[in-house]
């Protein structure tokens, strides 16, 4: 019995160290876990941000190239192809501004996004070749805004669709 009487300290502090040593590992593991979970919550935030702020660059360029919007741009004294090339011009400019936003959209919104950019170009010219070039821009404007009118609103269609996904993200 002399003989494990030497051992009895060390056995008491290992019977105490034992528990104490599995209750820190779990702490440890636990800790970890609970960070690894707040990482991957602040990047889920980080990416809804990205996606609110790309859902609303698209509704406000959207807004901009409503034709109620464009016929307000650019001096009253330019010719009616002029103003079309311009207009044409500074849509495509946004436009491709903005594309970076596709990847934080869904692929239906850009989808609808880009139908909608080119139907407005589209209208543009359609507008232009209808008058035969024979109108000036005043007269141009208000045939281009009556035949927008005329067609289903297909702006507010997108920015509404993108209103109801954003509802769905935040």
């Amino acid at each position: 019995m002399t003989n494990f009487s030497g051992y009895l300290p060390y056995a008491f502090a290992l019977i105490i160290a034992i528990p104490f040593l599995v209750l820190l590992r779990q702490f440890v593991f636990t800790y970890i876990k609970l960070k690894e979970q707040e990482i991957k919550l602040l990047s889920v935030k980080s990416n809804s941000e990205n996606k609110t702020q790309a859902y609303e660059r698209m509704t406000l360029f959207l807004e901009r190239i409503k034709p109620s919007n464009l016929v307000q741009r650019f001096n009253k004294d330019l010719a009616s192809h002029e103003f079309i090339f311009l207009t044409e011009k500074t849509i495509n400019e946004e436009f491709e501004y903005n594309s970076s936003q596709q990847l934080y959209v869904t692929k239906n919104s850009w989808q609808n996004i880009v139908d909608s950019k080119n139907a407005v170009i589209d209208l543009l010219h359609q507008t232009y070749d209808g008058l035969n070039g024979n109108a000036n821009l005043d007269e141009f404007k208000t045939i281009f805004i009556m035949n927008y009118m005329e067609n289903e609103d297909y702006i507010s269609v997108t920015i509404e669709d993108l209103r109801r996904e954003i509802l769905i993200i935040a």
